[in-house]
């Protein structure tokens, strides 16, 4: 999933909000943990990783 932010003041709110509905994935999955990647200045992308342990939650620069 794509995340676009416009605004610093909001993006942890919103990578947590997205981050929560990841983690309901996860959890129905149990295989795979959750790598958060930015790509830039307010551009990230949200996804299960089977290269992140399940339980936790990995950033990526």
């Amino acid at each position: 999933m794509e995340v676009v932010v416009h605004h610093a003041r909001e993006v942890d709110q919103t990578l947590n909000s997205r981050v929560r509905e990841f983690q309901a994935r996860a959890l129905a999955q149990r295989t795979a943990g959750i790598l958060v990647t930015k790509h830039g200045p307010g551009r990230f992308t949200i996804e299960l990783s089977h290269d992140v342990p399940f339980g936790y939650t990995h950033e990526k620069a």
